[in-house]
């Protein structure tokens, strides 16, 4: 409750704050905004500000008002909080509101940040869809920023082929921007995760864009940069991308454009060029996950599906329920959600959130909207030996 609280006390990305949370925990920094007490590297002026948020900020009633449109928050130490984001350091997130059904966790597991200019070509955006569905329909979650232009192309093309997506937003869960993104937003949220550090209700800033960037960073394996111009904002994810060590990427376009002189800077200082999904697995996947796949159905493009060669997770870690979802799935050619639903005796909504975490994991696969169990090679799926998650502790996505 008391992270809930500074969720509208501390503006994103605030180190001396971050730095004050590490050392005495959220009570011991909500008891010095009681107390007065600023910490080292807070000026007057900001901590009275700050105090002035901590006396209207009402945790019980934010938290009752976001549960019910199915909004949920989560903070580090619970299980669904991606312990990649711990890479932070100062600047990790007090704690992350979320709207959707799959877990945050298991979706970041194996994902890929593909961001660029609102202002986008055709060819961008034409780009950012092809990757955003050769990504989904790989089992890879595609995280963007929820924006126009390549951010919500690669928001649809994940859609399109019923992959998961996570929309990380500068703004509150419920607050649709921007406006002519309320149906996208919406659609996310149903088949994956709109995620926003700023509480309920809270509108973008300038700022906010870019310290919402570090998370974008930070959540996924690699980032990979669509279209940008020289002082595009998404230029900003890829820095933060290579500051904690995940793989940064960039799509060449034309010398003539300059919404492509931004990517092509990039490359020459510290990006790889990448031109499709392939390309991206090599540097961000473990080894199987990438190249031709084949033995386990065929893919909408009519390509070959291959599952890893082992779960990333044990069996046993799964909870009660992805495990009648998985106990319901059929081998190939598999079953559509609903009649999935009805082996697990489950919602549909709720089928398809436990599915698309299956999927992540690399227990289940998906052809043409049908679901079936990963023939899994190597082993029968308790993920035993050196495997990722052999610990029994799902994988923290690095």
């Amino acid at each position: 409750m008391a992270r809930i609280r500074l969720s509208r006390v501390i503006e994103p990305g605030d180190a001396a704050l971050g730095r004050r949370l590490a050392d005495v925990g959220a009570v011991g920094v909500c008891a010095d905004l009681r107390a007065n007490r600023p910490p080292p590297g807070v000026g007057a002026e900001r901590w009275a500000g700050l105090r002035l948020r901590w006396r209207e900020a009402r945790p019980e009633r934010d938290l009752c008002t976001a549960q019910k449109p199915g909004i949920r928050f989560v903070c580090p130490g619970d299980a669904e909080w991606p312990a990649q984001l711990d890479d932070l350091g100062d600047v990790r997130p007090v704690g992350l509101w979320i709207h959707g059904g799959p877990s945050l966790r298991l979706l970041a597991v194996r994902s890929v940040a593909v961001v660029g200019s609102r202002a986008c070509t055709d060819y961008g955006a034409h780009v950012a869809a092809e990757l955003g569905a050769g990504l989904a329909d790989r089992g890879w979650t595609v995280v963007s920023g929820g924006a126009l232009g390549i951010d919500g192309a690669a928001h649809r093309g994940a859609l399109a082929v019923g992959g998961a997506t996570v929309a990380v937003l500068a703004c509150g869960v419920d607050v649709p921007y921007p406006a002519p993104h309320a149906d996208l937003l919406r659609r996310i949220a149903e088949q994956g995760l709109v995620v926003a550090e700023l509480p309920p209700g809270w509108r973008p800033t300038r700022g906010r864009f870019l310290t919402r960037n570090r998370v974008l960073a930070a959540l996924t394996r690699g980032t990979v940069v669509v279209e940008a111009a020289v002082r595009s904002g998404a230029l900003s994810t890829a820095r933060r991308a290579a500051d904690v060590g995940r793989a940064v990427m960039g799509v060449p376009g034309s010398v003539l454009s300059t919404h492509s002189r931004g990517v092509h800077r990039l490359l020459r200082e510290e990006g790889v060029l990448v031109g499709g999904v392939e390309e991206i697995l090599e540097l961000v996947g473990p080894m199987g996950e990438s190249g031709t796949r084949a033995g386990g159905g065929a893919r909408a493009d009519g390509s070959a599906v291959e599952p890893p060669a082992k779960p990333l997770v044990p069996r046993r870690v799964l909870t009660p329920e992805a495990e009648r979802v998985l106990e319901a799935l059929p081998g190939p050619p598999g079953a559509e959600p609903l009649r999935v639903a009805v082996g697990a005796c489950a919602g549909e909504r709720e089928t398809l959130a436990r599915l698309l975490e299956l999927r992540a994991l690399g227990f289940a696969e998906q052809v043409r909207g049908r679901w079936f169990r990963s023939p899994l090679r190597g082993g029968t799926g308790e993920g035993s030996g050196t495997s990722p998650g052999s610990d029994g502790r799902p994988p923290d996505g690095r």
